[in-house]
C-alpha cells in the first residue's frame, strides 16, 4: 500500500497498552526506513503515570487502547492509525492535528471513531491490512510455495544460531576478506560451513545451495539478528520488572574510538521475589553535563517503555556531575521523582578511604608512590628482566619443593607477575604488595643479575637502590601493614560487588570491617611485630633495635634527620596507630549514611536472629519516605499490618534461619507470604531496590573494551549496545528461544519471505 503523505510528528508518544509496542514498532521501522515519518519514542503507559500526568480516569481508554496514544511533550492524546494512515485530503480532528486534551470530556472518543465509513475506521482497515504481511501484494507476487518457505526457515534458523553462538562469546562476526578464495571468511560464514556440513538438511539450503538474492548471510542480515536478540533479551528483563519500581544505577566512559558512552543498569525484585541488576543499554552522549545525561537515562528508559516515575532508588559513582546538590544528575532527577533516593556507590566510597589513607600518611605515600612504581617500572620494563625473575622463581619453587617446605599438586606454585595495580581499583594494590612479599627473595636475586649483567652505569645504580629499599625496615614493616588493612577491607571490596547484596547487609559488612580495625589497632601489634620480625630473619636483614633512636631512611636523608624519638615509637605510634586511625576515620567519614534516617529505619527489617532489630515505630517512619504507595489513610492499617507480619514469620519456623532481606524476600514468595502481607513485602522491595554499587556497570564497561576492541573499533552504537546486552545477560540470552528471535527478525522491516 503507498501512503501519499503524513502529518507531522506529534511528539514522544506514550503507548496505551504495551501489548501493541511490537506491532506498532514494526510499523514505525517501516516507514522510517524509507523517511516517510520521524522516530517516535514511547513509554509507560500514560495510566501509570502517577502525579506527574493529568488527572483523568484511566477506564475511560482502556477499550481504545488499539489505536490512541499519548504526547508527553503536548499533554495530548493522538491516533495512531490515522497519524499513519489518513490522506490529506480527509477531515482531522484533535486526535491527528494538535492532540487531544479535554479528559474530562471521553465522548469525543467516540465521536472520532464515527461510523462505519468514517476516515477513523478506514484507517483502522488500513493499518489491519499493513500488518497482515502475508496477504501483501510483494507476498502475492512472489509465489512462495510451502517448500520454499521451509528452506527459509531452516535457512535463516541456521544463521540465528551462528549469530547466537558469536555473541554469547563476545566474538566479531566479519573478516578481512569474504570472498571465496579467503581461506577464512570471517567467524560467521566459517561457523555457518561448519554447522552445515554436520547437518545435511541444512547444508542443501544454504551458502551456495541458496537463492542469490536470499542467502541470509549478508552484514545487513545479521545486524537484524542480532538486533532481533538483544530485543527478544531485553523483553525478558522487562517482563520481569513489569509495572513495578526499580532503581537505575549509571556512569560514563570512553570506548576505543574516544567516543563517550554512558551504560545504564536497572535494580529490580522479580516475580520469584529475587534482587537482580540487570544492563539496559548503552547510549552515546555527546557531552558529560549532568542535564545530557539526564536526558539520555530519560530517553533510555522511554524506548523500552519505562518511566522515571517508577523510579525508586538511583546510585552513581560520587563524581560532581552525578552527585551536585544544585545541577547535579541526582538533583535532576530528584525534582522530577522525589521518592528515587540517591546512595553513593560503597565500592567508590572505599576507594577513596584507601587513597585517602596512601595520600595522608608519609611512610604510606613513600611505599605507593615511590617504592613500588620504581620496582615495577624497572624490572617490569623489559622482557629480559621479566625473565631474569621467572628463572630465580622456578629456582625457588624446585628448591622448596625439593627441600619439602612446599607441596606440588594441579593448580599449586604458578607463576607470579608483578602486576600493576589499577588507579581506579585499589583492591588490585592488595594483590600486588602480596605478590612482592611472596617473591622478595627472586627479586632481590633477579635485581642483582640484572646489576651484573647491566652495561649502563645507570641501571645498575637503579638495581641497586631499589635493593636498599626493599631491604630496609621500613618497607618491610609499612607492606605487612599494608597487607593486614587491605585483606581486612578486600572481603568488604568483593562483597560490595555482588548484585544482590542488599544496603543494611552492606552496612552491617562496614560495621564488621571497623570492628576488624579496632581489633587490629588495639591488640595486633604483637602479631604484627612477629611476622616482620621472622620475615627479616628469614631474608638475612637486620632487625632495628626499638629502643634506639629513629632515623630516616634515605629518601629522606637529604632533609635532615630531626626526629627525636625511639624506633618503637615512631613504627608503633607514628605509623602502626597512626594509619589504623586514619583508616577507621575515613570510614567513618565516608559511610556516613549510617547517621541517615532512611538507613536507620532500613535496619529495622534484618531478618537476622528472628527479627532482633524489628522495630515498628521505624517502620511506620520508612513507610513514611515513600508517600506515594503509603498515603495517610493507609498508615493507620499499615501499623495493624506489620504486627500480624511480624507474628506470623517469627513463628514460622521457615524464616527463622533467614539471614539477608534478599533471602527474606525469595522466602516470601516462595511461603506465597507476599500475597498475604503485600504491603509490607512492597515496602520490603522498595527498600531492596535501593542501589549498594555500580560493580554492574563498571563490568558493562570493562565488557565494552572486550567488544569494541582496536579491531573492531568502527562498530556502530546501535551494534555495540546489541552485543553488550545479549553478552552481559547471557543467563537471559540462553533461554530465548530461537522461534522468538526469528520472529521478531521478520518483524523488524518487509522480508522479501515470509513466514
Amino acid at each position: 500500500m503507498e501512503i501519499k503523505s503524513l502529518p507531522q510528528d506529534p511528539g514522544k508518544r506514550k503507548n496505551m497498552s504495551d501489548f501493541h509496542n511490537d506491532d506498532r514498532d514494526y510499523i514505525r521501522r517501516f516507514y522510517i526506513d524509507r523517511g516517510l515519518c520521524q522516530p517516535v519514542k514511547h513509554d509507560f503507559p500514560f495510566r501509570d503515570f502517577g502525579k506527574s500526568s493529568r488527572r483523568f480516569n484511566p477506564t475511560w481508554f482502556q477499550k481504545y487502547d488499539t489505536w490512541i496514544e499519548y504526547s508527553v511533550e503536548k499533554d495530548a492524546a493522538f491516533c495512531f492509525a490515522c497519524y499513519l494512515f489518513k490522506k490529506d485530503n480527509e477531515g482531522s480532528d484533535a486526535f491527528v492535528s494538535e492532540g487531544f486534551r479535554t479528559w474530562s470530556k471521553p465522548d469525543a472518543l467516540n465521536k472520532h471513531i464515527g461510523g462505519h465509513m468514517s476516515v477513523h475506521n478506514k484507517a483502522m482497515t488500513s493499518l489491519a491490512d499493513f500488518k497482515n504481511q502475508k496477504d501483501s501484494l510483494p507476498s502475492a507476487f512472489s509465489n512462495q510455495s510451502q517448500e520454499m518457505a521451509s528452506n527459509y526457515r531452516k535457512r535463516l534458523e541456521a544463521s540465528v544460531k551462528c549469530v547466537k553462538y558469536l555473541l554469547l562469546q563476545g566474538l566479531s562476526f566479519r573478516g578481512h576478506l569474504k570472498n571465496s578464495d579467503s581461506l577464512n571468511q570471517g567467524n560467521f560464514l566459517e561457523l555457518l560451513k561448519f554447522h552445515a556440513k554436520d547437518r545435511l538438511d541444512v547444508e542443501k539450503v544454504v551458502l551456495e545451495n541458496a537463492p542469490g538474492n536470499c542467502q541470509m548471510t549478508a552484514p545487513c542480515i545479521q545486524k537484524d539478528i542480532i538486533d532481533a536478540c538483544a530485543k527478544e533479551t531485553t523483553k525478558v528483563m522487562l517482563d520481569e520488572i513489569g509495572h513495578d519500581f526499580f532503581a537505575i544505577l549509571a556512569d560514563e566512559s570512553a570506548d576505543i574510538s574516544d567516543k563517550e558512552q554512558m551504560a545504564l543498569c536497572l535494580r529490580y525484585i522479580d516475580r520469584n521475589g529475587g534482587l537482580n541488576e540487570r544492563f539496559l543499554g548503552l547510549v552515546h552522549v555527546p557531552n558529560t553535563t549532568s542535564l545530557t545525561l539526564k536526558e539520555a537515562i530519560e530517553s533510555l528508559l522511554m524506548e523500552h517503555s519505562l518511566s522515571l516515575s517508577r523510579v525508586r532508588g538511583q546510585g552513581y559513582d560520587g563524581a560532581s556531575n552525578m552527585r551536585g546538590e544544585i545541577a547535579g544528575l541526582k538533583t535532576l532527577i530528584t525534582d522530577e521523582c522525589p521518592q528515587a533516593y540517591y546512595v553513593h556507590c560503597f565500592a567508590h566510597q572505599l576507594q577513596l578511604t584507601l587513597v585517602a589513607v596512601a595520600k595522608k600518611n608519609s611512610d604510606c605515600s613513600w611505599l605507593f608512590l615511590d617504592v613500588l612504581p620504581l620496582l615495577l617500572n624497572f624490572v617490569g620494563g623489559s622482557p629480559k628482566r621479566k625473565e631474569f625473575l621467572r628463572q630465580n622463581q622456578r629456582t625457588r619453587v624446585v628448591e622448596a619443593l625439593s627441600s619439602g617446605e612446599i607441596e606440588s599438586g594441579t593448580g599449586l606454585n604458578q607463576d607470579k607477575s608483578l602486576s600493576r595495580p589499577g588507579d581506579t581499583r585499589w583492591g588490585s594494590h592488595f594483590k600486588t604488595i602480596v605478590n612482592v612479599l611472596d617473591l622478595y627473595r627472586p627479586i632481590l636475586e633477579s635485581l642483582d643479575a640484572i646489576a651484573e649483567s647491566s652495561i649502563e652505569k645507570a641501571d645498575k645504580n637503579k638495581a641497586c637502590a631499589i635493593i636498599n629499599l626493599l631491604m630496609t625496615f621500613d618497607f618491610v614493616f609499612v607492606a605487612y601493614l599494608m597487607t593486614s588493612i587491605f585483606g581486612i577491607t578486600h572481603e568488604l571490596n568483593l562483597a560490595l560487588q555482588k548484585s544482590d547484596q542488599d544496603i543494611v547487609n552492606a552496612m552491617t559488612l562496614v560495621d564488621v570491617t571497623k570492628r576488624n580495625l579496632q581489633k587490629l589497632r588495639d591488640g595486633g601489634w604483637d602479631a604484627h611485630m612477629t611476622k616482620v620480625s621472622s620475615f627479616l630473619t628469614k631474608h638475612d636483614i637486620e632487625i632495628l633495635n626499638m629502643e634506639g633512636m629513629y632515623v630516616a631512611p634515605g629518601r629522606r636523608m637529604f632533609r635532615g634527620n630531626t626526629s627525636q624519638v625511639t624506633n618503637l615509637h615512631h613504627f608503633r605510634v607514628e605509623v602502626f596507630l597512626s594509619v589504623i586511625d586514619q583508616q577507621l576515620q575515613e570510614i567513618e567519614n565516608r559511610f556516613s549514611e549510617k547517621s541517615k534516617e532512611l538507613l536507620i529505619c532500613m535496619s529495622c527489617f534484618n531478618p537476622s536472629n528472628r527479627f532482633a532489630s524489628y522495630d515498628k515505630e521505624k517502620l511506620l517512619r520508612l513507610a513514611e519516605f515513600y508517600p506515594n504507595e503509603f498515603s495517610s489513610a493507609e498508615m493507620f492499617f499499615f501499623e495493624h499490618s506489620l504486627d500480624n507480619f511480624i507474628e506470623d514469620v517469627r513463628n514460622d519456623e521457615r524464616f527463622w534461619n533467614v539471614k539477608t532481606l534478599n533471602e527474606l524476600s525469595i522466602k516470601l514468595v516462595e511461603t506465597k507470604k507476599h500475597e498475604t502481607h503485600s504491603k509490607v513485602y512492597l515496602l520490603l522491595k522498595l527498600v531492596l531496590i535501593l542501589p549498594v554499587a555500580t560493580a554492574s556497570v563498571e563490568r558493562a564497561f570493562s565488557t565494552m573494551t572486550m567488544i569494541k576492541n582496536k579491531l573492531r573499533n568502527s562498530m556502530g552504537d546501535g551494534l555495540l549496545n546489541d552485543c553488550l546486552v545479549t553478552f552481559l545477560e547471557k543467563d537471559l540470552f540462553c533461554d530465548v528461544e530461537v522461534d522468538a528471535i526469528v520472529n521478531r527478525f521478520q518483524n523488524l522491516r518487509t522480508r522479501r519471505e515470509q513466514l
